[in-house]
């Protein structure tokens, strides 16, 4: 039988190697909570509201830029909250204090697409006062896997609406019924393409080989030519006319047109501008009131012999109106040939030559 001595020995042993082991595990949860600062640093506790809570789970860690900065420590429903009613009560380590700012945003996130839920934490553009103790995060409102599935029923009902319709233009294709269905099941449409193609092809033939108006197009240098010779023509004159030659270039290059022009408009100018001061024959009609009235006046006396001379009025009036004349004119004319006719046959009648010798 151990004696007392012994027995307080192995009880201080035990008691040594609790202490130990307490102390391990300590240090082994102190390190497998190092991103969040350890069981021993401090600590903020901050809290958000969302609409739900998405899978959200008391322990959730909770990440900012993607690094575990702490975790979730309640989840609770406020009643009195009627759009983010689900409160999210996180703790947070005071050393990443300076990274966060009161307008930090909040998001609801999935490790992969059926992973578990976590809060993401964003200030890559938060400029705010640094976060404290008891301070609300706001929520950037992002969908969840549910919302994302519930939106995309309407997508997948239109996806299988079009493949219904697809598979009917297949059956209909398969069965020669419509333009394309005719198009593929067809051996009269193939036939008329493969006729077509070799005519095609004949055609081509036919124009490598410089036969037909187009074969003369791409193989006769006749075309080619001329075309050249014609431009090397049009170059000529442009080159004549850009050195002053013939007509138009005289137009372009010789001064002495210009000074003509130049001439010819100030002499148009100063006749314009004797003009508007009075002088020379235009400019007295143009401002002489007398003279302007006495060629009035003489047109009216113009007009007025006109006018007497058309009624039949004087001897320019009779001239013009009265046919005695006229018939006078004729009948003499007719008698003066009468006469040159009698003369031509028998001139002795009328010609007497008579000699007197002294």
């Amino acid at each position: 039988m151990p004696n007392q001595h012994e027995v307080r020995w192995s009880q201080l042993k035990v008691g040594v190697l609790v202490i130990v082991a307490l102390s391990a595990l300590t240090l082994l949860v102190s390190l497998m909570s190092g991103s969040t600062g350890g069981i021993f640093s401090r600590h903020i506790v901050v809290h958000s509201f969302f609409v739900n809570a998405a899978g959200l789970k008391p322990g959730a860690p909770v990440n900012l830029q993607g690094v575990t900065i702490g975790s979730v420590k309640k989840i609770i429903i406020v009643p009195g909250r009627e759009l983010t009613p689900v409160e999210a009560i996180m703790s947070l380590g005071l050393n990443y204090k300076d990274a966060l700012h009161k307008d930090t945003t909040a998001s609801l996130s999935t490790a992969g697409v059926l992973g578990d839920t976590f809060v993401d934490l964003d200030s890559s553009h938060a400029t705010g006062p640094p976060l404290a103790n008891g301070d609300e995060v706001p929520i950037l409102q992002t969908p969840s896997l549910s919302d994302v599935i519930v939106s995309s029923q309407s997508t997948i009902q239109q996806a299988n609406v079009i493949l219904a319709k697809l598979n009917t233009m297949a059956d209909a294709l398969g069965t020669s019924k419509g333009s394309l269905g005719m198009f593929i099941n067809n051996p009269d449409l193939y036939k008329h393409a493969v006729t077509t193609l070799t005519q095609l092809q004949d055609t081509v033939t036919a124009i490598n080989k410089g036969q037909g108006t187009l074969g003369k197009l791409v193989e006769d240098d006749t075309l080619y030519n001329r075309a050249n010779d014609t431009i090397t023509r049009l170059q000529t004159i442009v080159d004549e006319i850009d050195s002053g030659k013939g007509t138009v270039g005289k137009l372009l290059k010789d001064d002495a047109l210009y000074n003509n022009m130049n001439r010819t408009a100030a002499q148009a100018n100063r006749m314009m501008t004797q003009i508007d001061e009075g002088k020379g024959t235009l400019g007295m009609l143009t401002k002489d009131q007398a003279f302007r009235n006495k060629v009035s006046l003489t047109v009216s006396s113009l007009q007025s012999i006109l006018k007497r001379a058309d009624a039949g009025q004087g001897t320019m009036g009779k001239l013009l109106h009265d046919p005695s004349l006229y018939n006078n004119s004729d009948q003499a004319v007719v008698e003066m040939r009468n006469l040159l006719q009698a003369v031509r046959a028998n001139p002795k009648k009328y010609l007497v030559i008579r000699l007197h010798i002294f």
